[in-house]
């Protein structure tokens, strides 16, 4: 099981469940706590719970790895680590509030959906 493997897993997942404007960053040699970003905005509570559900249930079917889910819906971001990725899942609001694709613009976009 390689990290790309699970990336392309996580942006499947996300994408299916129509997941909005989803990017997918490369940190290698940038950040020493991850490899990977993936960003995604869900628009409302129940979209993000949704989205991290499926991450999770998909990641561990697919490749027997656990994710750790951290934040609530209502807050506007959700957080599941798997150590060398992570996953954001955002409200429109706090995505903008962030701005997580700026402050790593030094990693490399991978793939952007929108």
């Amino acid at each position: 099981m390689s990290t790309q493997d699970i990336t392309h897993t996580i942006v499947n997942s996300l994408e299916e469940k129509k997941g909005e404007n989803i990017i997918l960053l490369d940190l290698q040699g940038i950040a020493s706590f991850t490899d990977y970003f993936v960003i995604c905005t869900g628009t409302s509570d129940r979209m993000l719970d949704a989205l991290a559900d499926v991450v999770r249930r998909d990641v561990r079917k697919t490749h027997k790895k656990k994710g750790r889910l951290e934040g609530v819906s209502r807050d506007g971001w959700l957080l599941v680590d798997y150590g060398d990725i992570v996953v954001h899942l955002f409200s429109p609001d706090q995505r903008d509030y962030y701005r997580l694709e700026e402050l790593w613009q030094e990693g490399k976009t991978l793939l952007h959906i929108q």
